[in-house]
Parts: structure tokens; C-alpha cells; sequence
């Protein structure tokens, strides 16, 4: 096995890869100047290694060193550490999703949900992955059409990704993914099914892994977040970016010793589910840290602006501390209630899962409108890094916008507050609380699937005298 270093991961990224952005093909990610700095920062997860492999490496006698990312989960200390790895990489990406979790998340459900040679296939790929210290994407959500209709009932069959042919030594397949997060900066791509399926719907019941330069896979890259950086008025933004994609699937072959799952829809959900049992475990534990970010701004622009001692910014504060404190002890916990899944693959607890990332994704409205509330209109008004970078206005700008503290720690916090709120990227981020890792709605399913009411139904008739 080997650990590669974050140089080793960019220069593996040099490759045949077909990828768009802004409407023109890109021959380089690593040398494009707006996606090497989506390079840059997913290359965290590997830098992780050198300083802290206490917690990103693991090791035995047999396989020497690998990435804890990969780490198949056996105890529930295994998650906890999981969970513990996750939330320092994000903190290191202030606060947005780095890498390596989201292909070890589909791996861990492969392993537990598919049947017969789609299982062995999973084995040697996990092993792969663990050998060569792979960084996948995983492409999970179809275009879907008409949301009203099933896979097989689209006027266009394409809409949701589907085997065309198939032969002894391979699958071919047809049809496109989206919100491909990391597609263009990943070594492969782990395909997914993103729902569960019906008798008629075997074309579409479909997992493989194939490297991101295969022939017939173009990824087109939202330009979302683009733009000059400007690390004064947007730190986080400037520094830090996820590539998103469409990821079209032009009769790509696939060997089928790549394919985890081919035609079977009665496993489709299931496939679909294990990933999210642990994406979900992920998502909380890599929020943590922009939890941090949202409580911790919130305290400096209040002291900033002289207001911490009025009896509603207070409880602002308290509020913002509730919901920070319950989302971290739910993600604590369901890694500390975790079980046994099928084939000694262990799953943090979904119940709990479920509802501290329902709790994070319905409090963050909230938690923004707070910051917006206690900061005011110079998020909006207020002047820009090109502006501080002149010596003639600097003086000016230090002068008129001091407040409780200096006029350019103001500015600077202000900066924070508006690149979390008021930014394309606080739009972004707004976004992703509702819909990353599941909407709303699909954590509530999942809650209502996972509560056990019988105990609590039995002792209210019991009471009651029913």
C-alpha cells in the first residue's frame, strides 16, 4: 500500500480528462488558474497525512500504511475517529467538504449492500482504493426529467443513467449525473443509483467505478464561485472551491470487473440508502467546523459593532451556541450508538444520523439571518480589496469604519460575515444546507423510517388506559 503525498495527487490529475468550464474546453485543471484552487484545496486530504497521522493514517503488519479515509469501519471507535478525521480536514478547508470522504462514504456502502460478483468487485476496488490512495467522486443524482415520473417512463430514457449493452467482458452505458462534486478533480468516479427502482426499471439499476479519463465521460463544471479572488472582502472564497458537475456518460464501457451493480432493481435502493448512511455521517461531522465559523463570526462583529451587551444580541448568541452544541452532540452520538451492518461493515446510528443533519440543514437559515442581523448594511455597502489595497483610500477607510475595535479588523470580520451570507459563496452554502446529502424532506423520510415509536406508542396506551 502507499500514501501519496499532495503533489503525487496533482500530478495524477495530468490526463486525458474531458472537461469544460465557462464554455471552453480545459487542458490542464491543475494549471487552470480558477480549478487549481479546487485543486489546491482538495489536496488537503492528503497533506492531512504529513502532520496528523494520528488521525489520517492507519496501519497493519500486513499492508503497511494507508489512508484512514479507508478505513472500513469495525467498532464504533472506528466512526468516532472517522468523524474526528472528517471535522479536522474541514476545519482545514474552513468549513466546505474536502475529498476523500465522499468516495470512502459509496465504497463503505457498496461493501454492505451488493450481492454476488457486484460484492467482489466492491472488495477489490476498496482494496484498490487502499493500494493506491485513490480520490474519488461519486455521481449519484440523475438529471431525472419529470420529477413525477419514474425511470423508465421519461420521454427521454436518458434521463436517468442506463445499461445499453452488455456482453461477457463488459457494460456499456448512457445518460448523465449532476451535482457531481469533485468530478474534475478526482482520480475516478464511483456511479451510483439515486433512487429505489421498480420491476421495469432493471436498465437503470446500475454502480461502477471508472477513471475520470474514460473514454465517452465529459464533465461539464459550473462556473458557480468563479471570478478574480479577493482574500479581503471574501477569505473564504478566495481560498477555498468545489467543483461541481454534469456528467455525461456518451456509451462509456465499463470492464465488468468495475461493475458493483447491472440490472438488478431490487437493490437499487438499498445501494442508494448505504451510501447515504454514511454521506449523511460525513455531512455532519464536516459541517462542524462552518458551525464554528457561523457562532464565532457572530461573537466578533457583535464586540466589533459595541453591541454584545444588549439583552438581543445575547440571546442571538445563546441560540447560535444551542444550535451548534445539539448538531455536534448528535454527530458525537450516532457514531457512539453505531451497529453491525451486513458483512461486518459497521454504520453510525441513522436515527441520529438523520436528525442532526435535519436539525444543522432547518437551523442554518437562521443561523445566517442572525449573523446578516448583528453585522448590518456594510455587508452589502461595504468597500472591497482593491479599495483597501489603494494607499491613498486605506486611510480613509481605517478612519470611517472603526467601530468597538480598529477599522481594518472591522472590515476584515465584516469580510468573514459577508463571504458566510451575503457572497455567491454564502448562496452556495445556503444551498448546500438545504439540499447536500439530502433535502429536507429525505432526512424526515429517513427519521420517520428509523424511529422505532412501538415503545413509546405502547407506554402512551399503557397511561392512558387503552
Amino acid at each position: 500500500m502507499t500514501l501519496r503525498t499532495a503533489a503525487e495527487y496533482r500530478a495524477g490529475l495530468s490526463d486525458r480528462r474531458n472537461v469544460f468550464y465557462q464554455g471552453e474546453r480545459v487542458k490542464d485543471v491543475v494549471g487552470h488558474p480558477e480549478l487549481a484552487l479546487a485543486v489546491d484545496h482538495s489536496a488537503l486530504c492528503f497533506s492531512i497525512a504529513e502532520d496528523r497521522p494520528d488521525l489520517a493514517v492507519r496501519s497493519t503488519f500486513e499492508t503497511g500504511d494507508y489512508s484512514a479515509f479507508y478505513h472500513l469501519p469495525g467498532t464504533s471507535e472506528d466512526l468516532s475517529a472517522r468523524g474526528r478525521l472528517i471535522e479536522e480536514v474541514s476545519r482545514r478547508g474552513a468549513g466546505t467538504i474536502v475529498l476523500k470522504e465522499v468516495g470512502s462514504d459509496a465504497v463503505f456502502g457498496l461493501l454492505r449492500t451488493v450481492r454476488g460478483a457486484g460484492l467482489e468487485a466492491a472488495r477489490a476496488f476498496h482494496r484498490r482504493c487502499l493500494d493506491e490512495d485513490l480520490a474519488l467522486a461519486v455521481a449519484q443524482s440523475d438529471v431525472k426529467g419529470h420529477r413525477a415520473l419514474g425511470p423508465s417512463e421519461q420521454d427521454d430514457p436518458d434521463l436517468y443513467l442506463r445499461i445499453v449493452a452488455s456482453d461477457t467482458d463488459s457494460i456499456t452505458v448512457r445518460g448523465a449525473k449532476t451535482h457531481t462534486s469533485f468530478s474534475a478533480n478526482a482520480d475516478e468516479i464511483v456511479v451510483l443509483p439515486t433512487r429505489a427502482m421498480g420491476p421495469g426499471d432493471a436498465a437503470y439499476a446500475v454502480s461502477f467505478a471508472v477513471p475520470v479519463d474514460t473514454p465517452g465521460l465529459s464533465l461539464y463544471v459550473s462556473p458557480h464561485l468563479s471570478g478574480e479572488p479577493d482574500d479581503f472582502s471574501r477569505p473564504l472564497s478566495s481560498t477555498h472551491k468545489l467543483l461541481e458537475s454534469l456528467t455525461v456518460f456518451d456509451d462509456v464501457r465499463v470492464p465488468r470487473d468495475r461493475v458493483f451493480l447491472d440490472g438488478d432493481p431490487t437493490l437499487a435502493g438499498p445501494v442508494a440508502i448505504g451510501f447515504v448512511d454514511y454521506h449523511r455521517f460525513t455531512a455532519i461531522n464536516y459541517k462542524l467546523p462552518l458551525i464554528d465559523l457561523i457562532v464565532g463570526a457572530a461573537h466578533l462583529v457583535a464586540e466589533a459593532n459595541g453591541i454584545t451587551r444588549a439583552g438581543h444580541v445575547r440571546d442571538k448568541l445563546a441560540r447560535l451556541s444551542a444550535w451548534a452544541a445539539t448538531v455536534r452532540g448528535l454527530a458525537e452520538l450516532s457514531a457512539l450508538k453505531a451497529r453491525e451492518g451486513e458483512h461486518g461493515v459497521w454504520m453510525p446510528d441513522p436515527l441520529l444520523v438523520n436528525t442532526a443533519k435535519y436539525t444543522f440543514a432547518h437551523g442554518y437559515s437562521e443561523a445566517s439571518a442572525t449573523l446578516v442581523d448583528l453585522a448590518g448594511g456594510l455587508l452589502a455597502t461595504g468597500p472591497g480589496g482593491r479599495d483597501w489595497a489603494n494607499p491613498e483610500i486605506r486611510p480613509v477607510l481605517e478612519k470611517y469604519y472603526a467601530g468597538a475595535v480598529p477599522g481594518e479588523q472591522r472590515l476584515r470580520i465584516l469580510g468573514l460575515v459577508a463571504d458566510l451570507t451575503a457572497s455567491a459563496y454564502g448562496g452556495y452554502q445556503s444551498v448546500l444546507a438545504t439540499h447536500a446529502e439530502g433535502s429536507l424532506e429525505a432526512e424526515k423520510l429517513q427519521i420517520a423510517r428509523a424511529h422505532d415509536t412501538g415503545p413509546a406508542i405502547d407506554y402512551a396506551r399503557t397511561v392512558a388506559g387503552v
